[in-house]
């Protein structure tokens, strides 16, 4: 429970200031508003941490190695970013670039306007997709295309990513393929756009994982953790290289969340607060997972999490190319591969106990 005391403590004041928010600011400004205000911020929690629950394994995967400094850093400056930057300002942000417009003057639109600033950013949802997709597909692929991986939960297909590893840029080679065919989808005028975002998330993921090897070194290991491998294909470092990518990594799953978010409100205040909820939870899930030790004892939960990965990454191709998935589709996809993962793993521990 003790991990979970600051989440609990920072959903309260979040739906203090959402009905406060509802109350004196709503469309309908009142108690009907107020109500209102506070069950769509904890729909909204509940969304964010179904859809980023695998996240929140692949995090511990990474942090399960890292010191106590590196590990308070994420929590704390690494929540900052997470809630603040990808929440609220970027979208900001991206809406202030392609409509030439200063950022105060968006914020305003924002909250005085949010229909208009909510259309204005959704036109922009297949660029935001193809970066997404792209970063997040290459976390995937990264992880089963590793020669050295030999724990395997679907024996055959894994043994083949196994056997493809050994090809150059295999994982860059699909990611762009995917990517292609995706673009092919989307009207003439952006597509140029599209490309050019999905070849940024390639350049950003490899770049991060190079700054990793540039900083040097192999992570410190901290003495209280019994794991000293490292998350996917083992090329990120603890340090600023790792915390990069750590962040990163949420932004590609926080794009899915902000734009599925507008789909049930356009209020940015509201769904900040909702999204910042279940943004804690999924941290303080993180901390829990490697204080416990939960991907030791569940040999398949780091798989099953990637898998879902793989799944949200082709999703966001497909939104991206102008299909429509319901986020609660996205989110339950994304808690079947763990749950299965979770099972298949305790019938392994029955199984070898004995």
């Amino acid at each position: 429970m003790k991990h979970f005391r600051f989440s609990i403590l920072f959903t309260l004041v979040c739906l203090v200031i959402a009905a406060y928010w509802g109350f004196y600011h709503g469309p309908n400004a009142g108690i009907e508003a107020m109500l209102n205000a506070v069950m769509i911020t904890a729909v909204l929690a509940v969304m964010e941490v179904s859809l980023s629950f695998d996240n929140a394994v692949v995090n511990a995967s990474i942090l399960r190695g890292w010191n106590h400094f590196w590990k308070m850093l994420f929590l704390t400056v690494g929540m900052i970013i997470a809630v603040f930057g990808m929440r609220l300002i970027f979208p900001i942000v991206i809406v202030a670039v392609t409509a030439d417009m200063s950022m105060y003057d968006v914020t305003q639109l924002a909250l005085n306007h949010p229909t208009e600033y909510s259309e204005r950013l959704m036109a922009h949802h297949p660029e935001i997709s193809a970066f997404g997709g792209a970063f997040l597909l290459l976390v995937f692929l990264n992880f089963f295309f590793d020669a050295s991986k030999d724990v395997h939960w679907f024996r055959y297909l894994e043994k083949q990513f196994t056997h493809l590893a050994n090809v150059p840029a295999i994982s860059v080679f699909i990611t762009l393929i995917l990517l292609l065919v995706m673009s092919h989808y989307v009207v003439d005028d952006i597509r140029l756009a599209v490309i050019m975002s999905g070849i940024w998330g390639i350049l950003v993921y490899v770049g991060v994982q190079l700054l990793g090897h540039l900083l040097g070194g192999e992570p410190e290991i901290d003495e209280s953790s019994s794991a000293n491998n490292q998350a996917g294909s083992g090329l990120v470092k603890a340090g600023i290289g790792g915390f990069l990518y750590l962040e990163i990594l949420d932004a590609s799953f926080s794009f899915d969340g902000v734009i599925g978010a507008f789909a049930i409100t356009t209020d940015v205040v509201i769904i900040m607060l909702g999204l910042a909820v279940g943004a804690m939870f999924v941290r303080a899930l993180t901390i829990y997972f490697v204080d416990q030790g939960t991907l030791e004892s569940y040999k398949y939960l780091e798989h099953g999490a990637h898998y879902a990965i793989g799944a949200l990454a082709v999703i966001m191709f497909m939104t991206g190319a102008g299909m429509h998935i319901p986020e609660v589709a996205t989110g339950l996809i994304g808690i079947a591969f763990i749950v299965w993962s979770v099972l298949a793993s305790r019938k392994y521990n029955r199984q070898h106990s004995k």
